[in-house]
């Protein structure tokens, strides 16, 4: 447990401190494949006129990933708003442990393996092949296929899934090829028998999260577990059918397949194998976890669970203990502001649709499931569509916006955090024009929502965890010019990009001046917590990333 925070001499508003997340939503470059700026935004235009405006950085060492050439991500950046500081995160803590060797050295890797190589079973591996950065890293299954040959292991089957969402849309032959190299070169030993053999596209097999869509993680477990999906001679070939069936299909929305060879599935998995699910950040790892590990698991008929030694990159939900094993300890998140908050008495409210509702929770409070004080907060999920989000970009923002407002009608708030998935989760798509629309449809609702916080003397601060919006189309710096398709279309981008984010600090009542402390040169999502506790009338606890203003 933490200390109440300290009083300080600054005055509070009268009604609650706002944080509000304007997901993907960075500060492009202003042309045409910029959706914010080619978006109608006239709350957005009164922000940068009546507000106090500054930028974030939300990408690379700034929300602890290895390099400044890592693209930040929802996970890390609500961590890095409710931690107040950063902490080493998944990529960099696995990349650690893979380069200096300890992965191998663990417990976990040894328990895996060593079963398989004495019984002559198979080594499974699941994941996102891609080097994205944001749940996995190709290098990082390739270095853990060549340490199972040189730990002995004969028999070894890898399920891809297919990214195309923080990677390019249609990147996965790429992954693929780099991917059968590596196992060809293996395979020349006779004594070998490394295979890919099964996958599918991320938002159609296997990577759910927050119990969004269970026939997700179901489709995912008749292919890897059963051998039950689409017949192709090789992932290559399942890629390349897809994508001449459905002209412009993005890799993640590919359907499962299985790889058969001599008319019988290539790899089902089967009792006394080992399965390691490689990703290493935990959202869309956490279902497909609980099918292995839950013996009470009820979500789908899974009509055979085998037998085997089931592994996470890393440990998923650290309150839960989901999975049970895992070859990396996550990062230990303590001291959260929600911590601190209900500490001091201090009532929350934290709100988002179901595809960010455990960003808001989950991420912020630090990778910690449940309530600190019960008596204290209110968590609201509105539920999501399940449908691609390019066909109802205003997805759940207006009714997310309902159920904050209702809330605030009915109780007294001291702090309020919400999150608009849209720009994310729409941009995503490589839509542009969709994405404009679903930039268009935040606008409006955070223009509800403001007239709220005016109607109770709030205070917002209203910023982004990282881009996507900001940047549809892939660019070329050093031609200064889109990367374009033959007939001179531009690319779609689909990842989140390395913009930063724009940060308002809203103060209709104007209840005290707010200016920007100029001390603070490196301006980052971390700074956001202690300058919540600043708008609130406390000072930051010790070691805290410094406030944004005086």
């Amino acid at each position: 447990m933490v200390d109440a925070l300290k009083k300080s001499q600054t005055i509070r508003p009268k009604g609650p401190v706002f944080v509000i997340v304007l997901d993907g939503i960075g500060e492009g470059r202003r042309d045409e494949s910029d959706a914010v700026f080619l978006a109608r935004t006239p709350v957005f235009d009164m922000l940068d006129k009546e507000a106090v405006k500054t930028h974030l950085f939300a990408h690379g060492t700034h929300v602890g990933m290895p390099s400044d050439a890592d693209m930040g991500n929802s996970e890390v950046g609500h961590n890095a708003l409710g931690a107040g500081r950063v902490f080493a995160q998944g990529a960099r803590l696995v990349e650690e442990a893979v380069q200096s060797g300890r992965i191998f050295d663990g417990e976990t890797w040894k328990w895996l393996v060593d079963p398989v190589v004495a019984n002559k079973k198979t080594l499974h591996f699941i994941g996102l092949l891609s080097d994205g950065n944001v749940h996995s890293h190709i290098d990082h299954l390739i270095a853990m296929i060549e340490r199972a040959d040189k730990d002995g292991v004969e028999s070894l089957c890898v399920h891809p899934l297919l990214d195309g969402r923080d990677v390019g849309a249609t990147t996965a032959l790429v992954y693929v090829e780099k991917l059968e190299n590596s196992l060809a070169a293996i395979n020349a030993n006779p004594n070998r028998d490394y295979r890919i053999a099964s996958g599918g596209g991320r938002m159609i097999t296997t990577m759910d999260r927050y119990e969004a869509d269970w026939r997700i993680v179901e489709r995912g477990w008749k292919a890897h577990v059963l051998g039950q999906a689409r017949n192709f001679a090789s992932a290559t070939e399942a890629i390349e059918t897809f994508r001449k069936e459905e002209d412009g299909i993005s890799d993640q929305n590919l359907p499962p397949f299985v790889v058969v060879r001599n008319g019988k599935p290539a790899g089902t998995i089967e009792d006394g194998d080992s399965v390691i699910f490689f990703n290493f950040r935990g959202d869309r790892a956490i279902e497909i976890s609980r099918a292995f590990d839950d013996d009470a698991f009820d979500k789908f008929d899974r009509i055979r669970r085998p037998n085997v030694r089931y592994a996470g990159m890393m440990e998923y939900d650290g309150d839960a203990h989901i999975p049970s094993h895992y070859l990396v300890a996550p990062p230990a998140i303590d001291r959260t502001m929600g911590e601190y908050l209900c500490a001091s008495g201090e009532h929350i409210l934290a709100a988002a649709e179901t595809q960010k509702f455990g960003h808001v929770t989950y991420f912020w409070n630090g990778n910690r499931s449940g309530y600190f004080d019960e008596a204290l907060e209110k968590y609201i999920e509105v539920e999501s569509d399940r449908v691609e989000f390019s066909q109802r970009p205003w997805m759940k923002c207006a009714e997310v916006t309902d159920a904050v407002i209702e809330a605030l009608d009915a109780n007294h708030y001291d702090f309020v955090r919400i999150n608009y998935a849209n720009g994310d989760m729409v941009g995503h798509t490589g839509d542009l024009e969709a994405t404009i629309i679903a930039v268009e449809a935040v606008n409006l609702a955070l223009g509800r929502l403001l007239e709220k916080i005016r109607a109770i003397g709030g205070i917002a601060i209203i910023t982004a965890d990282h881009g996507n919006a900001d940047e549809m189309y892939q660019y070329n710096k050093k031609k200064a010019d889109f990367v374009r398709d033959t007939d001179g279309t531009p690319v779609p981008l689909t990842s989140h990009t390395l913009n930063r984010v724009p940060c308002w600090i809203y103060d209709p009542s104007h209840c005290r001046t707010i200016e920007l402390d100029d001390a603070v040169t490196t301006r980052r999502l971390s700074n956001v917590a202690a300058t919540v506790f600043n708008l609130m009338g406390y000072e930051a606890p010790e070691g805290y990333d410094p406030s944004l203003i005086k």
